[in-house]
């Protein structure tokens, strides 16, 4: 039990150290957050629409617009894409 205290104490200075900019972290990791809401809005579509594209139920859709949970996956990336091109979202109702 004593090895994980004292793991958990260097741990805890090293992470003291990176935000002081005494040490450089090993990694770094972020997580780009999708605005599902504004995106939504955008295309001009209900969630029951957004959820039938994306194959998902509308209580989903609703954790991701409340910032519960945000999408992953597949449908994290077709929701950057339907961001980035409007005229995404024909070609993916084509096919839904």
């Amino acid at each position: 039990m004593m090895d994980f205290f004292s793991e958990l104490e260097t741990s805890m200075k090293q992470a003291v150290d990176i935000k002081n900019g005494k040490l450089n972290a090993s990694r770094v990791v972020s997580v780009e957050v999708v605005e599902t809401k504004s995106i939504r809005k955008e295309l001009n579509i209900t969630q029951k629409q957004l959820a039938t594209l994306l194959n998902t139920s509308i209580d989903t859709i609703k954790s991701w617009e409340s910032g519960r949970r945000n999408p992953n996956g597949l449908a994290r990336k077709v929701l950057i894409l339907l961001s980035q091109d409007i005229n995404m979202l024909n070609k993916f109702q084509e096919i839904s």
